[in-house]
């Protein structure tokens, strides 16, 4: 326990209240309230800003200083040295793995990414426009009823076989997601490809050609979702980890993460930067754009510039700016009207002093949407790129959460509505 108090006095109460304070590894010091409730008092964060909500040991973010960790790796290093699996043992397991246990992992993976025929039926049970999260959101959670046997979360073997599941399929479920909505034949995993391979294998691919996919693609690919893998207690982290804390099954905490992610304040930030691009339109048009963001009574604003937690450059953006470069070298599409529009907007942002002095930079959003329409996935399933990427940051929280003593999340209100009245009489 900590040695370490903060007192605590309330006008009109007769009592210090004193709340033990404690250090974590790195990062703020927290003070521990809870045993105000006992008092009768709570406090008030609205959008929990202020509160932590749990202890963890797999992600830390030091926004000021564009900090990313992993488990203590750096993600500038892992994005240069390790692959989305190996991150994702990273984040289930604490450490990495040797070679014996990544190739095990792998394997492991690569065994998982089928379904069950029988979930086609559940896409064909979709209009051909329905959105694709949507359509993941209700298949994630519908995977509980396939393996209704493994699911006693109180058993380690039990929730890490579900958290293998769980990863290896969200590609194949995020593939048939597109190709059910442009009406092509679902597009079987290949146990030889990677798992950034084998996704665009299973989006482009068809049943009248053998498969083909760049490399430079499926690294580009891998990396996106290495970069996206987990981001700390987020919206949707969150989601998770309060669903968990009611006992559900893994498959229904991470379609609440889903149901999360999908809002646009979330995960529709690179689908924004698409929009965008296309209202700007053109070069020509750029000057008036940003002249209409600058000023403070135009309710326009440029997407997938600066960050909510990063107050400097998000590191992720550094690397995901290299890979754009990439990207569009591989595919040719300097050309693009649009890339030119991102381009322009990347310079001004990054020599403007009025981008300078507010932390404008660009995002990985404003990168990632610009990589994902070149690659030629359609902005309807970018959240599901996001997903798919974020789902062993979620599956560790939530195995992380079980591992520990935990109680079920039940935030407490600021009551402002009608005091105790009665019915009246008639």
């Amino acid at each position: 326990m900590s040695e370490r108090k903060a007192q605590l006095t309330i006008d009109g109460v007769d009592k210090t209240f004193e709340l033990p304070v404690y250090e974590g590894s790195t990062g703020p010091d927290v003070v521990d309230v809870r045993s105000l409730a006992g008092e009768g008092i709570f406090t008030y964060d609205p959008g929990f800003v202020s509160t932590a909500s749990c202890d963890s040991e797999i992600t830390y973010i030091d926004g000021a200083k564009g900090i990313l960790l992993h488990r203590g790796y750096p993600i500038e290093q892992l994005a240069e040295k390790s692959t989305f699996l190996e991150t994702c043992y990273l984040l289930l397991n604490g450490e990495l793995p040797d070679s014996a246990a990544l190739t095990e992992f792998e394997t492991s993976i690569r065994y998982h990414t089928m379904v069950d025929e029988q979930i086609h039926q559940f896409f064909r049970g979709f209009p051909r426009t329905a959105h694709p999260m949507a359509m993941l959101c209700g298949v994630v959670g519908a995977l509980s009823a396939f393996y209704h046997d493994t699911l006693n979360i109180d058993d380690p073997g039990h929730r890490m076989l579900a958290a293998h599941r769980i990863i290896a399929k969200m590609p194949t479920l995020a593939a048939m997601c597109y190709k059910h909505g442009v009406g092509q034949p679902y597009m079987y995993p290949q146990n030889d490809m990677g798992f950034a391979e084998n996704f665009l294998h299973m989006m482009f691919s068809t049943p009248c050609e053998e498969p083909n996919v760049s490399p430079t693609l499926a690294k580009a690919m891998d990396t996106i979702f290495l970069l996206h893998a987990d981001h700390e207690q987020n919206a949707s982290t969150s989601t998770v980890r309060l669903a968990g804390s009611s006992g559900a099954n893994p498959y229904a905490c991470i379609s609440s993460g889903i149901a999360a992610l999908w809002g646009p304040a979330h995960g529709g930030a690179n689908e924004a930067v698409l929009r965008m691009l296309n209202r700007i339109g053109d070069e020509s048009k750029i000057d008036e754009f940003i002249a209409r963001a600058k000023d403070p009574k135009d309710s326009f604003r440029l997407m997938g510039f600066g960050h909510r937690v990063y107050k400097n450059f998000d590191p992720r953006a550094k690397v995901m700016r290299q890979i754009c470069d990439e990207v569009l070298d591989e595919l040719g599409s300097e050309d693009d009207p649009l890339f030119r529009v991102a381009r322009k907007l990347e310079k001004i942002a990054l020599e403007d002093d009025y981008f300078i002095e507010r932390k404008l930079y660009p995002n990985v959003d404003f990168y990632s949407g610009i990589i994902l329409k070149a690659i030629g996935i359609p902005t309807s399933l970018f959240t599901v790129i996001f997903a798919t990427g974020r789902t062993p940051g979620w599956i560790a929280h939530w195995n992380e959460m079980l591992s520990h003593a935990y109680r079920i999340g039940r935030p407490r209100q600021l009551y402002k509505g009608p005091t105790r009245r009665d019915y009246p009489a008639k």
